[in-house]
């Protein structure tokens, strides 16, 4: 059920691999996803409160930002319960990036255009090397800097990729070279185009995102045209989804960014219809209902629920578990893409929930080889 054709396969840009504390980035490591704390970092337990939900929704990397001393005094506690990595997110203080480095940031998110003289960015290089942590360059049209804007009248791509060059020969001429980059802008067609000029230059790893881009449908459609569009030429090597909705639900996105392009596979992939008047049962609740309830499958696995006979036995043929509706509220169920048993209105979805999990449960055994954990 789940090989990869040739046909959609993507051949990703070769870049170099550095460590975000354990988590590789770059190179020919998973595609990795982030999401960034909304709480105040200086409420350590709120904090790490929201990095489990975070984690438990497969996030690999989590950023916290540290504007202050009380954020970086919490960081000692949040780095050592989170069980990934964590990114500080640094702007203007350079201090707070040394003392986000010693309290155990695996990675700092920073401009080094705007920590200051040359001496305090070679202060946080020192610190990052001597504490092991990589650094994220973080480029974003909202906040370029004041002769680029001069120079080219608005943000653009070139703006965008000359004031990251700008920051890469900062770390460059300091010999540290264990960074990422990112170019973000609200404009998805801006983003794609600087990532992409950006790809060409450099071969770091290249951190990808739209930023500010909504709520939760919004800046789902956007960070989807963007982000996927980049993944789709190949380029990316860790994505980040900015939604203004829970970071978990920026995780989630990450994810099904990523499934639909067969670069990572976690969870349950859901093939559904829309429905209409053909459907044997309620298609859009009970969709809702499944993908509710199955939040908690991590394994890889395909689970098609289609409204009748027209396209779901074809759909059910090619998914690791398949419903398609029938008459009188009895419903087909396909196992491996075989017609398998029947199962009432009823009991359906309580039936293909322990069908999911006792399939999870077997391929978390050892007994089904073809899938592959994103972990």
């Amino acid at each position: 059920m789940s090989e990869i054709r040739p046909w959609r396969t993507i051949e990703r840009r070769k870049s170099r691999q550095i460590m975000v504390g354990k988590v590789p980035v770059g190179g020919d490591a998973p595609i990795s996803v982030q999401t960034m704390t909304n709480t105040p970092t200086a409420d350590a337990k709120s904090t790490i409160d929201q990095i489990r939900r975070c984690e438990e929704a497969g996030a690999d990397i989590i950023r916290v930002s540290c504007p202050d001393t009380d954020s970086t005094a919490a960081m000692p506690e949040i780095c050592k319960a989170a069980n990934v990595p964590i990114v500080a997110d640094i702007h203007f203080h350079y201090k707070r990036a040394l003392e986000a480095a010693d309290a155990g940031a695996a990675c700092l998110r920073i401009n080094p255009g705007n920590i200051g003289s040359d001496a305090r960015v070679k202060e946080v290089i020192a610190a990052a090397k001597a504490n092991g942590c990589a650094i994220r360059i973080g480029v974003n049209a909202g906040s370029l800097e004041k002769d680029l804007l001069e120079k080219y009248g608005e943000p653009c791509p070139d703006a965008l990729v000359e004031s990251a060059m700008d920051h890469i020969r900062i770390l460059q001429d300091h010999d540290f070279h264990d960074f990422k980059v990112a170019v973000k802008a609200s404009d998805l067609m801006l983003a794609v185009a600087a990532y992409t000029e950006l790809a060409h230059q450099v071969d770091c790893p290249l951190h990808l995102g739209i930023t500010e881009a909504g709520g939760l449908i919004g800046g789902t459609v956007k960070s989807s045209l963007g982000i996927g569009s980049l993944l789709w030429a190949g380029i990316g090597d860790t994505i980040r989804v900015s939604l203004s909705a829970e970071p978990e639900e920026e995780v989630r996105v990450g994810f099904e960014i990523l499934k639909s392009l067969g670069l990572r596979s976690r969870g349950v992939r859901v093939v559904s219809c829309p429905s209409c008047a053909r459907q044997g049962f309620d298609v859009i609740r009970t969709v809702q209902t499944l993908e509710d309830r199955l939040q908690h499958i991590k394994t890889p696995m395909s689970l098609s629920v289609l409204g009748c006979v027209v396209n779901g036995p074809g759909e059910a043929r090619e998914t690791d578990i398949g419903v398609t509706g029938g008459g009188n509220g009895s419903h087909m169920v396909y196992l491996s893409g075989v017609k398998d048993h029947h199962i009432e209105n009823e009991t359906m979805v309580d039936h293909i929930v322990r069908l999911v999990e006792e399939k999870a449960a077997k391929i978390e055994a050892g007994e089904a080889e073809a899938f592959v954990p994103s972990h």
